[in-house]
């Protein structure tokens, strides 16, 4: 401020020696523009002394300060040791200063990172991801427009520099900032390039329209997936984009296939959502990319499902979108049972499953689905066969059970008051009658006439009279 008003004053050595511009010049060249927090505070100053730090270039040697600084050899690749001093200024003169770096051999995508940052810090305060749009100060709004426009105007052509997910911040700010056509095509173009990276909550940008439109804007996210189709299959005509574009690979056109079907069931259950939309947009998914029908039946059945009064003929016409051949065998299931199709779409499921079925019965297994239903029948068959044994071993057992207990009613009621009398409780049987009284039992099973204490009836006494001695141990 001091070499300003000098410079307003004309205070220069014609008047006097020593006088307060070689005074002040003699600070900044010793002091003031050695280290780059004091150049940066300076350089902020400065922008409020315009023109008067234009006209003594104070602006221009400050930059030429920090571009020297920066692209030194020994920190090129360090950004965040300045990047935290540099946000603080002005849009106009933060250009420059990025102008300058580029123009001294600094890597244009070695900037992303700066320009996140300074994003982050100047767009702070947005409702950009709702549809609430809060009342700016006109002035405000202005200079927040104006900081957008300019920071994408220095986003690297990189493809990968920057991260689609900023991306998508920068276009939600643009649509709530109303800033130039121009300034959102940009921002589309950039993320149709990446669009093969992205998730669902990168493409939910809501809609700013408040006559009823949809909730979120199918229209700006229609143009991505255009933009991203086109490059794939043309390339990029604007060479400026990326003199290094590589076409996406065949994953990535799965991935998008995926998302777009994914958006595409998330919107159907908005009740704003016109018919010609939603099939508009289904049209615009290619066939090539969708491996198979069950994410679009997925978003069809939500869109009749949200959409209960629309006619028969928007009904038929939403169905047309589906291709009934290359529905999964849960889906198909699903939908020959489902009310909501219309019964031309239900007799077209179960002709390709009726035909599905007649071509496994009478071709050779070729196919890895057809192995996947046989080995699912053969496997059902084991779990049945073996499920059949478990149920006769047991019936088995329980026969066994039964008459075990019947012949030890029978034995008991045979030998009367002959049988063993049980040991007293105080006084636990011995271990020689036990097994004895074992060994008579197996013999008892075996010959139905002899009793189980070792004696035979009345009528057989005669022809199997048991050894005296042999008794009289017993007993």
């Amino acid at each position: 401020m001091a070499r300003c008003v000098a410079e307003y004053l004309e205070m220069t050595e014609k008047y006097s020696t020593g006088n307060l511009v070689s005074v002040t010049e003699a600070y900044l060249n010793d002091t003031g523009l050695t280290n780059l927090s004091r150049v940066a505070s300076i350089l902020q100053c400065s922008g409020n002394l315009l023109p008067i730090s234009d006209r003594v270039k104070l602006i221009d040697r400050c930059v030429e300060v920090i571009a020297f600084m920066v692209t030194d050899k020994s920190r090129v690749s360090l950004v965040d040791w300045w990047a935290e001093d540099l946000i603080v200024l002005r849009i106009d003169i933060f250009k420059r200063v990025l102008v300058a770096l580029v123009s001294k051999g600094f890597k244009q995508f070695a900037l992303a990172p700066v320009l996140t940052l300074y994003a982050q810090k100047r767009l702070r305060g947005l409702e950009i991801f709702g549809k609430s749009k809060r009342n700016l100060d006109p002035k405000q709004k202005h200079e927040k427009r104006v900081v957008l426009e300019t920071i994408v105007g220095l986003l690297p052509r990189e493809k990968t520099a920057i991260s689609i997910s900023f991306l998508s911040m920068l276009l939600r700010a643009a649509k709530y900032l109303d800033t130039t056509v121009a300034c959102r095509l940009d921002l589309e173009k950039r993320m149709g390039l990446q669009l093969g990276q992205a998730v669902l909550d990168d493409i939910l940008i809501p809609s700013r329209c408040f006559d009823g439109d949809t909730m979120l804007d199918v229209d700006t996210v229609q143009q991505i997936m255009l933009n991203y189709f086109e490059y794939n299959s043309t390339g990029l005509d604007d060479v400026n984009y990326d003199l290094n574009f590589v076409p996406p690979l065949q994953s990535d056109d799965e991935n998008v296939g995926k998302l777009m079907e994914n958006f595409l069931a998330k919107i159907a259950s908005d009740r704003n959502l016109l018919v010609s939309k939603f099939i508009s947009f289904a049209e615009c998914i290619p066939v090539e990319v969708r491996v198979t029908e069950d994410g679009m039946y997925r978003a069809i059945d939500t869109y009749l499902k949200a959409h209960p009064a629309i006619i028969d003929m928007d009904r038929k016409k939403v169905c047309s979108l589906l291709d009934c051949q290359k529905l999964s065998r849960e889906a198909r299931a699903h939908a020959a049972q489902n009310e909501r199709l219309p019964v031309q779409t239900m007799v077209q499921v179960l002709y390709y499953e009726q035909q599905r079925l007649r071509e496994m019965e009478s071709s050779p297994i070729n196919s890895e689905s057809q192995n996947m239903v046989l080995d699912d029948i053969s496997r059902l068959k084991k779990e049945n066969q073996e499920l059949k044994f478990e149920l006769i071993k047991l019936k088995t057992r329980l026969k066994e059970i039964e008459m075990s207990n019947a012949n030890k009613t029978s034995v008991n009621n045979a030998t009367g008051t002959t049988a063993a009398k049980p040991p007293l409780p105080a006084k636990p049987p011995l271990p020689k009658k036990s097994f004895i009284g074992l060994v008579t039992k197996k013999l008892g099973k075996i010959t139905p006439f002899l009793h189980a204490d070792g004696f035979v009836a009345s009528g057989t006494r005669g022809r199997n009279k048991p050894n005296k001695d042999r008794r009289h141990s017993v007993s």
